[in-house]
């Protein structure tokens, strides 16, 4: 049975794709949306305060992943208006690429305001695919109430947790958000805790180091916080971390592509080229996009998921190309270093997927289970069933949620690889 509170949030869910369905199609075709300009990184409507001082030259030799570039408070609503009584500050901080240089990333940190100020659990949270525009980073929602997830968020701080939700590489900072690269996406997930750790606003409130972590997310944020799960006894082994509660997975890429090829989630996958070739610009997107294949980047790179989704519906990778690079060599390798399932989690995992997921096969989610199942890891796995892809997000939530519950209790997390 859907929980009550999952199914509010799943009309939220569906409630914002529809207005961007409706949207499209009072626009007067493709070439004249324009629902979100890309110019300049987008500033949360928040109280104005004075931002944490920029780093020198001689700081930013010594700056670690997650120090704190910049920060002033903000507000989180999950619904315009909806007040939920807690703190945020939008943040910038330090994190890394693909590659392993230093970049800066920004997030949202939301803390309860309950008066608490003992060591609370810390959920880093990975949203879904947002859109490639900066006016799309879930911190430039988060004041409005146009951040879709928001409403899941806000199960968590109604538990009394904080959370650090990253915007990603590219959303919200300069340059393109290099989407569905899981290295950087892992190392922006797991900094985003590092960062609400070292927030003067949010220690006061009880994140500290001492802090339980979880990691939560689904979809896009499915493979962000799966990333963050393998990449932790590596990258950020002092955070106290208890579990990963993951869903939605999109753990092989080039089994995600061709599943989508032609199909209602084709948009995602010309939105995925622009991500790896954001982080790998040797990849020269350009010289296999055919005139249209131009059109639609130039699109997608101004808008939001639903209206760029929508407008990439059902496409062929040979409608928008004048040479598929899925069949690349150089592409190829790049796209698998983004597989899942290569590493062992070191905390347990809860892992969730729909059935009938028409955008996420199924089959792709129950072999990330497998792989890490006899890597030794510690999975939980609960497939939705009749489950698609809204549907395994919102009813999944919940479960996820109270599994978390359990690790931050220290209660046995009960896997199932057996």
């Amino acid at each position: 049975m859907v929980h009550p509170r999952a199914t509010r949030a799943a009309r939220a869910l569906r409630g914002t794709a529809l207005t961007a369905a409706t949207a499209l199609a009072l626009s007067l075709g493709l070439p004249s949306a324009t629902a979100t300009a890309r110019s300049a990184p987008s500033t949360p409507e928040a109280p104005t305060a004075p931002s944490a001082p920029r780093a020198t030259s001689a700081q930013a030799d010594s700056a670690r992943p997650g120090d704190i570039v910049a920060s002033s408070p903000t507000s989180f609503h999950p619904l315009p208006g909806q007040p939920t009584r807690t703190r945020a500050w939008h943040m910038e901080y330090r994190s890394t690429t693909a590659k392993g240089t230093p970049n800066v990333v920004s997030g949202t940190v939301i803390v309860p305001d309950d008066g608490r100020t003992g060591p609370r659990p810390l959920v880093t949270y990975a949203v879904g695919t947002v859109g490639l525009a900066d006016t799309c980073a879930p911190s430039a929602g988060f004041p409005k109430g146009t951040t879709v997830e928001a409403n899941l968020i806000q199960q968590l701080t109604a538990r009394g947790w904080a959370v650090a939700v990253t915007d990603y590489e590219g959303l919200g900072t300069p340059g393109d958000h290099t989407y569905t690269v899981g290295r950087a996406e892992g190392q922006a997930v797991l900094d985003a805790a590092r960062a609400a750790q070292r927030l003067p606003g949010a220690v006061r409130a009880g994140v500290t180091e001492d802090s339980p972590v979880g990691i939560m997310g689904y979809s896009q944020g499915g493979q962000a916080s799966s990333w963050a799960a393998e990449l932790h006894s590596t990258y950020a082994p002092e955070l106290k971390v208890k579990g990963t509660a993951t869903g939605g997975v999109p753990a092989d890429l080039l089994k995600v592509a061709d599943f989508n090829n032609g199909n209602v989630g084709a948009g995602l996958i010309l939105m995925a080229a622009v991500g790896q070739d954001a982080a790998f610009p040797e990849l020269d997107l350009a010289k296999y996009l055919n005139d249209k294949g131009r059109h639609y980047v130039d699109f997608m790179k101004n808008n939001c998921v639903a209206i760029d989704a929508i407008a990439g519906a059902f496409k062929k990778i040979s409608d928008v190309t004048v040479k598929n690079p899925l069949y690349e060599a150089d592409w190829q390798q790049r796209l698998r270093e983004s597989d899942l399932g290569t590493r062992r989690p070191d905390a347990p995992v809860f892992l969730y997927h729909g059935t009938l997921d028409e955008l996420i096969p199924y089959s792709v989610g129950k072999q990330l289970r497998t792989d890490w199942c006899a890597k030794g890891a510690e999975v939980r796995w609960a497939p939705i069933p009749l489950g698609e892809h809204v549907v395994g997000a919102v009813a999944g939530a919940v479960p996820a949620a109270d599994w978390l519950a359990g690790r931050f209790a220290g209660k046995p997390a009960n896997g199932n690889c057996g």
